[in-house]
């Protein structure tokens, strides 16, 4: 199936995500799941979320992924959501 996690950073953390950066993507990569992932933009063009699409076989796999990712160990997100997703376009 194939899930949404979406993500809001918490206040003034642009360096937490920064930092973290770097083992973000290296466990994206290694764990195989991610079918497109990016950041949410503020109008200033600062990051301040994230959206992370994934194939995973269940929402507790999902689950399991988010509390993996290193920006989640860092503290980063004030919010994470997830949503199972149905691609209709693209």
């Amino acid at each position: 199936m194939r899930v949404a996690l979406i993500t809001q950073d918490n206040p003034d953390s642009l360096q937490i995500r920064l930092d973290n950066r770097d083992a973000h993507l290296a466990y994206i990569a290694e764990t195989g799941v991610v079918e497109m992932a990016g950041p949410f933009l503020e109008l200033d063009g600062q990051m301040c979320g994230s959206m992370i699409i994934m194939n995973v076989d269940t929402i507790a796999a999902a689950q399991a992924w988010a509390d993996g990712d290193p920006y989640a160990k860092a503290g980063l997100f004030k919010h994470v959501r997830i949503n199972e997703w149905k691609k209709v376009i693209g």
